[in-house]
């Protein structure tokens, strides 16, 4: 059985099969709606219901409400429908978004490699291409895991038959565990994608700044790749953070990239490097690093910042301070369910980014 939707102010019309979700379904036909975290807990997809019945599912009360609920609010990446339905979103496009259609695969692990004390490198064949913009994420189904893990793509689109996963390992975590004690090269895996709403702004002509924390490289990644990969003229800076230098992983990658590109700047910082460091480089957290490197002064740039939610609160205040706002600030905050209901997927700092 399936439901129709439709989705007002466009009139896209979507059919929902029994169980799924309208943002499941509305993604895997090619059809945009706004969303974010993908599981409950930062209210980017909120829509309003028109007509129908919705079981509501496990939408965080932090970003649905009980009067909101009551206004016939709903998250179309938790609701289900139960008859055909009409909602309503608020539906903004932005111009450099390709939406490409979500496709299932099949990864076939080819390596795992230690790429910190903390981070693995998960390299995958899939069994089709996946269409994908630098700096979108994959869900990831894990054996004896219950639901599905998100993880940023590190690889550049061209390479779409392959996937370059990095992942930190999470104390306690169920998923992160499997990956770095039990995965290994010939398993296979579920992989679904691509999502999110983080990838470079080719049509803006200024010059770029990546500020990444930990495993949040991966997307900066993919992205720096791909700009250099298409020639891209603008100037293109790196600020990698870490604690210490064996978490400063991947710092060859880039050092070979500034030494080839004219245009490519690396600056890694440490904010607690250790003797056997022997340290020559900026010592302090990266936001320091990029308001040392920039004098304070961030204006005429645009801004992508990826990692922990501590480290994008303070990057945003850095980069505000330095005259830089919303519209050039893009962020990919690594959230799981359990953070949502503190952190609602974005920062107070900011109305909506």
């Amino acid at each position: 059985m399936s439901y129709e939707v439709t989705i007002e102010p466009t009139g896209d019309v979507i059919e929902v099969e029994e169980g799924q979700t309208i943002l499941d379904a509305a993604l895997r036909q090619g059809v945009w709606l706004p969303f974010a975290c993908g599981h409950g807990t930062c209210a980017t997809c909120k829509c309003q219901l028109l007509d129908g019945d919705v079981e509501l599912g496990n939408a965080s009360p932090f970003a649905l409400m009980d009067i909101e609920r009551d206004e016939g609010k709903i998250l179309a990446c938790c609701a289900i429908p139960e008859s055909d339905l009409v909602i309503e979103a608020d539906i903004d496009v932005d111009p450099d978004f390709a939406g490409f259609p979500i496709k299932d695969y099949t990864a076939t692990v080819t390596e795992v490699r230690d790429l910190s004390p903390t981070i693995k490198g998960v390299y995958f064949d899939l069994d089709g291409s996946m269409e994908f913009q630098a700096g979108q994420y994959i869900n990831l189904n894990i054996p004896g895991v219950d639901g599905v893990r998100a993880f940023s793509i590190a690889n550049k689109p061209s390479s779409g038959e392959v996937l370059e996963l990095h992942v930190r390992l999470v104390p306690g975590g169920a998923g992160t565990s499997y990956i770095h004690e039990t995965l290994k090269p010939g398993d296979s895996l579920k992989v679904s994608g691509p999502y999110g709403q983080f990838f470079t702004r080719k049509s803006d002509s200024k010059d770029v700044i990546f500020i990444a924390g930990g495993s949040g490289l991966s997307s900066p990644q993919s992205m720096i790749l791909e700009l250099i990969e298409e020639g891209d003229s603008r100037q293109i800076y790196l600020f990698q953070g870490a604690r210490n230098a064996g978490e400063l992983y991947n710092r060859e990658i880039f050092e070979t990239l500034e030494q080839e590109h004219s245009n490519f700047h690396y600056i890694p910082a440490l904010n607690a490097p250790e003797q056997a460091d022997d340290w020559q480089g900026f010592t302090g957290f990266v936001h320091e690093a990029a308001k040392s490197y920039f004098d304070g002064r961030f204006d005429g740039h645009k801004a992508y910042l990826c990692g922990p939610p501590p480290m994008i609160d303070a990057a945003i205040t850095t980069l505000m301070q330095g005259r830089l706002f919303e519209r050039d600030i893009h962020m990919e905050r690594f959230l799981t369910a359990a953070d949502g209901a503190e952190e609602q997927g974005r920062s107070a700092l900011f109305k909506k980014i």
